[in-house]
């Protein structure tokens, strides 16, 4: 029988603790899971789940302006911010509950509390110990905000959920993923939007085709994008609107500012220095491929180890360290060809690699590229487009990369994850029938090469 209170004692109910410990106690394993917060993580609280409830509210809105093309006649709509925003926290109370449900038909036990590490083996809840045979952290990432005069009128991403209101005018700081898909969700709303990024283009990460794609069609929506632009200061005026200073000596006032400029690893107040816990670059806690730190006892995975930023990917780390600890044995994540999506207007989907980095591991890259109107806005009015993009190495006809900007790209894209996971070929691309008439048949009739590139 253990000496210890719990087999494994789980820090954070977020998406990678929770699977964790539920794969763990199906093992028959003594898990405990500790959270200050609400069950559900980031992603399901402040991240994922609620943004793409808001994704859609503004895809509604613009269904809705584009619905006379096919002949639809009404009253302009008028749209109620309290209604979207009480409605989508009522479904993450009920997501909260499942999570907490779930967890307690697993058989592990549910801790309420800020919990910290006070030894290899111990871990302290609201003054309470508890001793474990091995600790896991999973606490996440919080937003990290600039250090400038006026700060404390900045928003973070997790604030910017539940406004009590809806503004007129909104700044979002920021060329992430995050910033990027609140400039959409906002602009489709109706509000007045400007974003500014630092640096020269924003989704730094992405194919920059795909990046200056999606840059020209926002703009083309109305949205006013500014780069190589950053904050100085913000002055509140008299009456509760913003005064924005930039770097270029520039003004603009807005009603609201939003800022998105990243997310840090959340190891504050855990007891990691304490302990001897080793951290890296951005707070990250360091591991091994099996998620382990310097300290044999205690693991980490998630956010927190700042690898990749995914719920998914949290979910597949958990996974792996279960079967490694629980089940004789797991081979380490591989973490190449995660697909990943951008709920921006338009949507980003991609896996694999980008140009830029095909051109640096292979000698040569053969590109296969489509830029067109989708059947539905022949009647819609809208000028959107679609890109689709699809990267091959001509020595072995492999598919190393495949990119989309537009209407369903996350949707597209992770049917196309799976063959590239498969190694799939252009050939084998080519061979398949599409699907008509779709935008996602495009990925399977770009016979012509737009380009060959090289070192």
């Amino acid at each position: 029988m253990s000496s210890y209170d719990y087999d494994l004692f789980v820090i954070g109910a977020g998406s990678g603790g929770v699977r964790t410990a539920r794969m763990a106690a199906a093992e028959g394993i003594k898990v405990a899971v500790a959270e200050k917060s609400k069950p559900g993580g980031t992603c399901v609280n402040l991240g994922c789940v609620p943004k793409k409830l808001y994704v859609h509210a503004a895809e509604y809105g613009a269904g809705f302006l584009q619905s006379p093309g096919f002949g639809w006649q009404s009253q302009a709509p008028l749209f109620d911010w309290p209604t979207l925003r009480d409605n989508k926290s009522e479904t993450i109370t009920r997501l909260n509950g499942m999570y907490t449900e779930i967890l307690g038909k697993a058989g592990v036990e549910m801790i309420d509390g800020h919990a910290r590490v006070t030894g290899p083996n111990e871990v302290d809840v609201a003054g309470k110990r508890y001793s474990a045979e091995r600790i896991l952290l999973a606490t996440g990432g919080r937003p990290s905000l600039p250090e400038i005069p006026g700060s404390e009128y900045l928003l973070s991403s997790d604030q910017i959920f539940d406004l009590p209101e809806l503004p007129k005018r909104m700044l979002i700081v920021g060329g992430g993923y995050i910033a990027t898909e609140f400039t959409g969700i906002f602009h489709g709303l109706g509000v007045n939007v400007t974003q500014i990024y630092r640096r020269e283009l924003f989704l730094r990460g992405f194919d920059t085709d795909i990046r200056e794609f999606v840059a020209k069609q926002m703009r083309e929506s109305g949205i006013d994008l500014r780069f190589n632009c950053d904050l100085k200061q913000v002055v509140k005026n008299a009456d509760g609107s913003l005064n924005v200073t930039l770097k270029d000596g520039s003004n603009l006032q807005t009603d609201l500012i939003l800022a998105a400029t990243g997310r840090v690893p959340n190891t504050e107040n855990l007891g990691l220095d304490e302990v001897g816990v080793k951290l890296g670059e951005n707070g990250r806690v360091l591991v091994d491929d099996f998620y382990q730190t310097n300290i044999p006892s205690i693991y980490a995975l998630g956010d927190l180890i700042d690898r990749m930023q995914l719920t998914p990917v949290a979910l597949a780390e958990g996974m792996t360290l279960v079967r490694h600890l629980y089940k004789g044995g797991a081979e380490k994540l591989d973490y190449s060809l995660v697909p990943t999506a951008v709920f921006s207007k338009p949507n980003i989907g991609t896996v694999g690699l980008t140009e830029e980095e095909a051109i640096e591991q292979y000698p040569q890259i053969d590109v296969y590229s489509a830029n067109f109107r989708s059947l539905k806005h022949a009647l819609s009015g809208s000028s959107e487009r679609v890109l689709m993009k699809l990267l091959v190495d001509p020595a072995t006809d492999k598919v190393v990369g495949a990119h989309m900007a537009g209407e369903m790209a996350g949707e597209t894209i992770q049917g196309i994850a799976v063959a590239l996971k498969a190694g799939a070929t252009k050939t084998n691309f080519d061979k398949t029938i599409g699907i008509h008439p779709t935008s996602a048949e495009e990925f399977v009739t770009m016979r012509t090469k737009t380009r060959t590139v090289s070192k």
